[in-house]
């Protein structure tokens, strides 16, 4: 009888044993389980920061190149507003010296600012200033290919030659401003 009794306390001693270590990996377990979901959550949080600051920037470097795009569209338009205000300025030097040397007259200060008046560019007109250039080239080509030949028929040599030496650069000037109201124009 107490052989048996001993055999029975050693066996729930062996169970309740086993049992403490049974309970004590269960509770490993989910502490393993615990610190591992954890870690993922944190894993997951700084994948989730990282794209976040990914995306920001992105849309910094993107915004950076459409004010670079903006900024360069904005040069080409200044850039090619002083060009044809360049040209403008040139062909009404150009008609004023024409007016000058004509044999129809001088030019008087009222007539230049009018036409000058007439041919300010502005942001607004720009169509109507690359009108007001082309129209004042064709009439002035006109003008230098008929008048002048007769003209010159009539003068001394030493006067046609002063002459045409005066036209040398405006005809330079006008082949200069008709490529750059064609290239306006375009």
């Amino acid at each position: 009888m107490l052989r048996t009794e001993e055999r029975q306390r050693l066996a729930r001693e062996r169970r309740e044993e086993r049992e403490k270590q049974h309970a004590a990996k269960e509770t490993q377990i989910l502490e393993k389980e615990r610190k591992a979901k954890l870690q993922y959550e944190k894993q997951l949080e700084e994948r989730q920061r990282k794209l976040k600051e990914m995306k920001q920037k992105e849309e910094q470097r993107r915004a950076a190149v459409e004010e670079k795009r903006k900024q360069k569209i904005e040069e080409e338009k200044e850039r090619y507003e002083a060009v044809l205000h360049r040209t403008l300025e040139r062909s009404q030097r150009l008609e004023t010296r024409q007016k000058r040397w004509s044999w129809g007259g001088s030019v008087t200060p009222d007539s230049e600012s009018k036409t000058a008046s007439k041919r300010s560019p502005s942001t607004a007109n720009l169509k109507q200033a690359e009108a007001a250039v082309s129209k004042c080239l064709s009439s002035s080509a006109a003008l230098l290919n008929t008048s002048d030949r007769t003209r010159r028929s009539q003068l001394s040599p030493l006067d046609s030659s002063v002459i045409s030496r005066l036209l040398a650069p405006t005809q330079a000037s006008l082949a200069r401003s008709k490529s750059a109201a064609t290239l306006s124009a375009d």
